[in-house]
């Protein structure tokens, strides 16, 4: 009776540890795609503060290759040129404009 007992919970310490271990490997992919995610991310930012080098005011944040502009510009055509660059570089998938204007 004892040696059932003992395989008994051989196997129930074998199946929680397997589970553990799934877990783990799913944890670590998940952290994998987030920094792959944060990378693209980082690159379409980069990509995108290089177009617009001429326009220091404009701050550029990326999520998920959601892109938001913030900032002040001078008039609406230069908003509407930085969210034409913005939406031309590749990995963008929408860009958000919280752009406001100057006022004169």
């Amino acid at each position: 009776m004892k040696t059932n007992q003992l395989i008994a919970r051989l196997m129930i310490a074998a199946a929680l540890g397997t589970t553990g271990f799934a877990y783990a490997q799913q944890d670590g992919a998940l952290a994998g795609a987030a920094k792959a995610s944060t990378t693209a991310d980082d690159a379409i930012t980069s990509k995108i503060k290089a177009s617009l080098a001429d326009q220091k005011q404009i701050g550029v944040t990326t999520a998920d290759g959601v892109v938001t502009l913030t900032g002040t510009v001078a008039s609406t055509d230069a908003g509407s040129k930085a969210i034409q660059l913005a939406s031309a570089v590749p990995g963008v998938k929408e860009v958000k404009s919280e752009l406001t204007v100057a006022a004169k």
